[in-house]
């Protein structure tokens, strides 16, 4: 018996697909793998093994998995972005600027990042594209540096992948050279504020 009070059955990943399926569409926030595996009681290998099968079936019928570390959650593909919006009338939204969307993709590559690191590497105030940016829930407060004054460090959200029509932060393109140069740069002493 499990800690449900039903026995331990052997699932096999086209069933653990279809049941993880159903959990993603019910939540309405994302859920951790691990809380995956204790709701099905299947190890997390399987639900690794029935993800696969999901990520790779579900874009067919117009859903997408998205995946940030183990947090996951099932959202509409890309392309139906323009009619959905036009379903909630939110057509039109504004556009990111210019140095909201520069502090994105260094948030974006450089995740957890200070904001005196993204200032570093902008070479101007981040203060008001930061905060754009987080009201529009593409970034987020993820933790705090360990060092004197205790930096907030920022990184990238699921309404980030989804705005963009990511599966992952692995679907991020490569950097160009000279780009990756500039930010893989060591911080000057002075950015650690």
């Amino acid at each position: 018996m499990n800690h449900f009070g039903a026995s331990s059955i052997v699932m096999n990943p086209a069933e653990v697909a279809r049941l993880v399926e159903s959990l993603l569409f019910v939540s309405p926030e994302p859920l951790d793998l691990a809380q995956i595996a204790r709701v099905l009681d299947v190890p997390r290998e399987t639900v690794e093994a029935g993800l696969s099968l999901l990520s790779a079936d579900a874009p067919r019928r117009g859903i997408h998995v998205q995946r940030l570390g183990d947090l996951l959650q099932l959202v509409s593909a890309p392309e139906a972005a323009p009619y959905i919006e036009r379903l909630r009338g939110s057509e039109g939204v504004a556009k990111l600027s210019t140095a909201a969307m520069e502090t994105l993709a260094i948030v974006a590559y450089q995740q957890p990042v200070t904001r005196a690191r993204i200032e570093a590497i902008r070479g101007v105030n981040s203060d008001r594209a930061l905060a754009t940016l987080q009201a529009r829930g593409l970034i987020a407060e993820v933790g705090r540096l360990e060092t004197a004054g205790r930096p907030a460090l920022f990184g990238t959200t699921f309404e980030f992948l989804q705005h963009f029509g990511l599966h992952d932060l692995g679907d991020l393109p490569p950097l160009p050279e000279d780009l990756e140069m500039l930010i893989e740069a060591p911080d000057s002493p002075n950015d650690s504020s």
